[in-house]
C-alpha cells in the first residue's frame, strides 16, 4: 500500500472509531442460553430437551432449523393489517413478552405505479426517521416504499431499553428469535405490498437489515431485486469481529468460543442459504466498504466468493470508506444513487 493509501486508511479509521465510540450507553448484558426463547420454535418440541445441556439442546435446534428452514421462516398472513395516515401496523407472527415489539410498524411512501414496490430495512440502532430519506428516493421515482422497524427498535423498543440490544445480545436464543422474527415480519409486510397491488417487488437491507434481508429472501419468492447494503456469510463473526459488538462480545466471550457460536447461530447466517437463494431468480446488489470496523473486508469478500461459487446474478460495489463513515456526506449520497439506480433499473417498468 502506498503512503497516501496507509494515510488514508488510518484517517478512515480513526473516523469510523469517532463515530462509533460516540455512543456511550452500551452495555455489557449478563450471558444468558435463553432457553424459554427457544420453546416456540417449530422444531423445539419435537427435539425436546432429554437430559441435553443448553447448549446440545440448541445446538440440535440449530441444526434443524437449518434442515427444515422452510418450516423455521414460515410465516402466516397476519388477520388484519392497519394503515392509519403513513404508518402501517400489523401483529407480529411471534410473541414475545415485549407488548411494544409483538406489533410491527411499517412507514409507508406511497409511488405512481402500485405495480412496484421496496421494502427498506434499516440498521442495527437505527432510530425512527433513519433511511426515511432512501424511501423517499425510491419514492420520488414512482417506486412505493415501505420503512419496516426491526424488532426490538423504534416503535418496537421495550421502555426499560435505550439501544435495541435484545435484537443482538448475549442472550444466546433471542438473538435467533428476534431475527427468525424480523423474517417473518418481512413476509408478512410482502403480504401486505400485493394487497396494495404490488407484483414486482424489491427489499434493500443496511447492516443488520441487510441479513435479515437476505434470510428473507432466500426463503421468499416473490423478493426478486435484493440490495444489501454491507453483506457477511456468518452472524456470529460479525458480533465477534466488528467494532460496534465488542460489548456483545465481552457477554459471550467467558463462555463460547467463535466456533461454538457460528453453530449456536447457524440458522440466522446468510451462509446456511446460499443453496436456497441460487434456485431462485433473482438480481441483487452485494455493497460493501473496504475500511469496515463492523463488517469486516475479509468477511464481505467471503460472501463475494459464495455468490461466484453459486452463480448468483450479481453485481458488487465496493465503497471507500467504513461502517459508520458510509452513513456520512459524500459516501451515503454515493450509497444512496447505488441503492437506488439497481433497484429502479431491474425492478422494471
Amino acid at each position: 500500500m502506498s503512503w497516501l493509501g496507509s494515510s488514508y486508511s488510518r484517517w478512515m479509521n480513526r473516523w469510523e472509531e469517532s463515530l462509533c465510540f460516540r455512543a456511550t450507553n452500551r452495555v455489557v448484558r449478563p450471558f444468558d442460553w435463553g432457553l424459554d426463547w427457544a420453546s416456540a420454535w417449530p422444531h423445539a418440541p419435537a427435539a425436546g430437551r432429554n437430559g441435553h445441556t443448553p447448549l446440545e439442546w440448541l445446538l440440535q435446534l440449530s441444526r434443524r432449523a437449518v434442515e427444515d428452514s422452510e418450516s423455521f421462516f414460515a410465516h402466516r398472513t397476519p388477520d388484519e393489517f392497519e394503515l392509519r395516515g403513513p404508518l402501517l401496523r400489523f401483529v407480529s407472527n411471534v410473541t414475545t413478552p415485549y407488548p411494544e415489539n409483538n406489533v410491527v410498524h411499517g412507514q409507508w411512501f406511497p409511488g405512481r405505479d402500485p405495480s412496484r414496490a421496496v421494502l427498506v430495512l434499516p440498521h442495527w440502532n437505527a432510530p425512527g426517521d433513519a433511511h426515511n430519506a432512501l424511501a423517499r428516493g425510491f419514492q420520488k421515482f414512482g417506486v412505493a416504499a415501505l420503512r419496516l422497524s426491526l424488532p426490538y427498535h423504534d416503535y418496537r423498543m421495550p421502555a426499560e431499553l435505550e439501544r435495541a440490544d435484545y435484537a443482538v445480545s448475549s442472550n444466546v436464543a433471542r438473538t435467533v428469535d428476534a431475527t427468525r422474527q424480523a423474517v417473518l415480519d418481512i413476509r408478512c409486510a410482502v403480504d401486505w405490498l400485493e394487497r396494495q397491488g404490488a407484483r414486482r417487488i424489491a427489499i434493500v437491507g443496511t447492516s443488520l437489515g441487510s441479513c435479515y434481508a437476505f434470510l428473507a429472501s432466500a426463503h421468499d419468492a416473490r423478493l426478486k431485486v435484493n440490495a444489501f447494503n454491507h453483506c457477511s456469510t456468518f452472524f456470529a463473526d460479525v458480533v465477534w469481529t466488528g467494532l460496534s459488538t465488542i460489548h456483545v462480545r465481552q457477554g459471550l466471550e467467558p463462555h463460547l468460543d467463535l466456533e461454538t457460536l457460528r453453530e449456536l447461530w447457524m440458522a440466522i447466517s446468510p451462509v446456511s442459504y446460499f443453496t436456497r437463494f441460487a434456485a431462485l431468480p433473482k438480481k441483487s446488489l452485494f455493497l460493501y466498504a473496504r475500511y469496515d470496523t463492523t463488517f469486516l473486508p475479509s468477511l464481505s469478500q467471503d460472501t463475494l466468493r459464495r455468490c461466484r461459487e453459486y452463480g448468483l446474478d450479481h453485481k458488487v460495489v465496493a465503497m471507500p470508506c467504513g461502517h459508520y463513515t458510509l452513513g456520512e456526506s459524500p459516501f451515503k449520497f454515493l450509497d444512496g444513487y447505488h441503492l437506488v439506480s439497481f433497484v429502479l433499473r431491474n425492478l422494471g417498468r
